[in-house]
């Protein structure tokens, strides 16, 4: 993922998307594509590896978690929401990456960024994912071009 501000390129983060193919059918599990904004930056005051459950920290790290739940994708760090801003692709009924919850967060499996992981959402390392929340991005743009 490049995050780019006016000319030019500020960073590039390793990331994971999908393991089910790109799609931004609602109940896919698919990452979706096109032209998104970030609606809303959740958990800036949240420890690294808080976790979240319906964009409301947990109270505990990733790492304090047990099996079998510590196998799960878990939404760590920060969320940035991701609303769709291209309608019949992104945004409105049965396709609307808002409805769907799908975000840019930190994750617990680490170890799997690079190739696909998720259940639809984009993930960053936590480190990297408190990093680029702290750049003020409400508002910002993020296009999601997705190729296998």
């Amino acid at each position: 993922m490049y995050h780019q501000y006016q000319d030019g390129t500020v960073k590039t983060y390793v990331i994971s998307t999908s393991l089910n193919a790109p799609t931004c059918r609602e109940n896919s599990l698919g990452t979706p594509w096109g032209l998104h904004q970030v609606c809303d930056v959740i958990g800036i005051d949240q420890p690294k590896g808080m976790t979240f459950t319906a964009r409301k920290p947990t109270g505990l790290c990733y790492w304090e978690y047990s099996f079998p739940e510590s196998e799960k994708n878990l939404i760590t760090s920060r969320i940035l929401r991701l609303e769709g801003l291209e309608a019949g692709v992104n945004k409105g009924e049965g396709i609307d990456t808002l409805e769907r919850f799908v975000y840019v967060h930190g994750t617990n499996h680490e170890d799997r960024l690079g190739r696909p992981a998720s259940s639809g959402c984009i993930q960053l390392s936590n480190e990297d994912m408190i990093e680029l929340s702290e750049t003020g991005l409400t508002g910002s743009h993020l296009y999601i071009s997705l190729t296998n």
